[in-house]
């Protein structure tokens, strides 16, 4: 496979303008850390962003970033922590459950998947904290979406389109972001032995809450037969765990603290987590670590499962039921990891026909080649959302050069 290597915008307009003449699609990649996500691409050339890795302006009294694509996430953060900073998005490292090196993701591949943590209940997704891009488009030619300041859009804000788009649009080259301090303080409370209708009712409760919550999540009595790392401050349990996490600063937190627990009386009573093991629990919780790909459970097919939270647990307990799979709840309930036995087709018709009755989707983020063949990895779409998709693919890419049947089977 050629690997085409560029050190800034102009040779990406180059590179794409030579695929253009010779008709030869381009596989987009940082450090393809998320390479084994999709459907098996149709290119056999390479677009190296590696290159591309340095912060070009960082304002912590603005609260922005900018930096180009290529930039490992690892150095990000680090930079970003040394002001006590962060992206509130909550960026999941997809290493652990993909069996990738630890930091080895790209901002440019965080925004081009869009995958957020436990706080996007609070604060949202990728898309939402992207305030600008410059990028090459399907033409060659580069473009600017966006810019530095939240309001600095006047019609549609093109960016957020790349978001979420797995680099089937366009090539990013530099994205600006803004970031946020950290919170102070951080609280979990934790209610064990509730099974998962119930905990959907405890989760429910908070989410409707006026206290603020950034995190809730329920991880059931069969996790905790496989899971390490920063669950084991769970203390081992063999009862299913709901959290409910509360930042900002420390007496707040405290209070609601309190409050939440007085809420929740009914479900239970609830104990309480400090930082530093809260923090390590939350991480383990967005990076999904209980189905590591080195665990026992990584032979298995994950799927991304969003959902109407309140229909969360039924549905999670049901296709653990029907599969004999693993569950994993996060926002509430809307989010479900589940992994799932080896099958020919990861059980895609029994989920989504399933996903149908509450109106779900679903996404398979880890599967074998064969299976990834075989199945649809991302949902199939409604047919006027199927020609809505098309015609903005069609106006950044219309020759379709960029990451060939990663999304859409060609």
């Amino acid at each position: 496979m050629d690997t085409l290597k560029v050190r800034d915008a102009k040779d990406v307009e180059q590179a794409v303008r030579d695929a253009l003449a010779a008709e030869q699609p381009l596989e987009i990649v940082g450090h393809g850390s998320k390479r084994a996500i999709g459907l098996p691409m149709a290119t056999n050339a390479v677009l190296d962003l590696s290159a591309l890795n340095a912060i070009t302006s960082y304002e912590p009294n603005e609260l922005i970033v900018t930096v180009q694509a290529g930039a490992p996430m690892a150095d990000l953060l680090s930079l970003i922590d040394s002001k006590n900073q962060q992206f509130a998005f909550d960026p999941m490292d997809t290493s652990v459950l993909l069996g990738t090196p630890r930091g080895a993701g790209t901002i440019g591949g965080v925004i081009a998947a869009g995958l957020a943590g436990p706080r996007r209940i609070k604060a949202g997704g990728a898309r939402d904290h992207l305030l600008g891009a410059h990028a090459v488009s399907g033409f060659g030619d580069s473009f600017k979406a966006g810019g530095k300041v939240v309001k600095n859009v006047t019609g549609y804000d093109l960016c957020k389109l790349l978001a979420g788009s797995w680099g089937t649009l366009s090539v990013m080259t530099e994205v600006t972001l803004k970031v946020l301090p950290k919170a102070e303080s951080e609280r979990t409370l934790v209610l064990r032995g509730l099974d998962e209708v119930t905990a959907n009712r405890a989760m429910t409760a908070a989410l409707g809450s006026s206290f603020d919550v950034s995190g809730v999540a329920h991880l059931p009595a069969s996790i905790f037969r496989t899971t390490g790392d920063g669950l084991a401050a769970l203390g081992g349990s063999q009862q299913g765990v709901t959290l409910i996490r509360l930042e900002g600063i420390g007496a707040s937190v405290s209070d609601r603290a309190g409050s939440v627990s007085q809420l929740l009386a009914p479900f239970g009573a609830s104990d309480m987590l400090a930082d530093d093991v809260s923090a390590s629990v939350w991480e383990s919780i967005r990076d999904v670590t209980p189905f590591a790909a080195s665990g026992s459970l990584g032979a298995w097919p994950v799927w991304r499962i969003v959902c109407p939270p309140a229909a969360g647990g039924a549905f999670g307990q049901a296709l653990a039921r029907e599969t004999g799979g693993d569950v994993i709840y996060d926002w509430g309930g809307g989010l479900i990891w589940a992994a799932l036995p080896p099958a020919a087709d990861a059980h895609a018709a029994l989920l989504r026909e399933r996903l149908k009755t509450i109106g779900g989707h679903a996404t398979l983020l880890r599967a074998t080649d064969q299976v990834r063949n075989t199945v649809d990895v991302f949902q199939p779409q409604e047919p006027g959302v199927a020609a809505l998709g098309a015609r903005v693919k069609a106006s950044f890419d219309p020759r379709n050069i960029f990451n060939r049947g990663r999304m859409v089977r060609t």
